[in-house]
């Protein structure tokens, strides 16, 4: 009965950690798109989503994210993320991100598609090298089109 309980108890601290829902860090210049399967390099257009169940995919680029999201159930999704401009490497949460798509950026898939975490950053930013803001909803629409 002991050994049981052991076992019981193991098994509840297993499930705990089996279900870890975060991020896993891109190894850039190995890690593989998800979605056009090319090689991860760009440290600040890359993206992933992580689903309710801790499941990572990670892309090459927000608009490869995007696209994904036509192929894959997005009620099982727990988390959008994509690079910050600003500070490479670095994920945001993608759906309180400002987006800037300008000509003067290039991104991986060529929407010239960039995340910022906070709006003045894309703004400061769009000052520079021109191009149109959009927030996630805006952003999900425009890909639609």
């Amino acid at each position: 009965m002991q050994t049981l309980k052991h076992y019981s108890i193991l098994a509840l601290i297993l499930i705990c950690f089996s279900c870890d829902v975060k991020p896993k860090k891109i190894n850039y210049g190995s890690d593989g798109c998800h979605f056009c399967k090319m090689t991860i390099v760009d440290k600040v257009h890359a993206a992933e989503i992580v689903t309710k169940k801790g499941k990572v995919y990670m892309f090459d680029a927000t608009e490869c994210m995007i696209n994904f999201m036509d192929e894959f159930d997005t009620s099982e999704i727990k988390l959008y993320l994509s690079n910050n401009y600003t500070e490479p490497e670095a994920l945001i949460d993608a759906t309180k991100a400002t987006f800037l798509i300008s000509e003067n950026i290039p991104s991986p898939m060529g929407a010239f598609l960039s995340a910022f975490k906070n709006k003045a950053d894309a703004e400061k930013t769009q000052a520079e090298k021109g191009g149109d803001l959009y927030t996630w909803a805006e952003l999900l629409a425009k890909f639609k089109d």
